[in-house]
């Protein structure tokens, strides 16, 4: 299940990213070319998508049994 989150999480980050672009006159070839309300939808989707995955990565951390974390954390 958190993999899918942050799959998700990944994909309205990408989609931010895309919309933010485009309505920056940046990434060319649809309706939301030059539009700024494009530009401010990316931006709230990216929000969306990094709060999502720093969201469920810190319920992974407090679901984590205190044994396991050490396996987890690089070193």
């Amino acid at each position: 299940m958190n993999k899918v989150v942050n799959i998700i999480a990944g994909l309205i980050v990408l989609t931010g990213v895309v919309w933010f672009l485009q309505g920056i006159n940046v990434l060319p070839g649809s309706f939301m070319t030059g539009q700024p309300q494009w530009a401010v939808a990316g931006v709230v989707a990216w929000i969306v998508g990094i709060s999502l995955f720093l969201y469920n990565r810190r319920r992974m951390e407090r679901d984590t049994p205190e044994s396991d974390r050490d396996s987890i954390s690089p070193d």
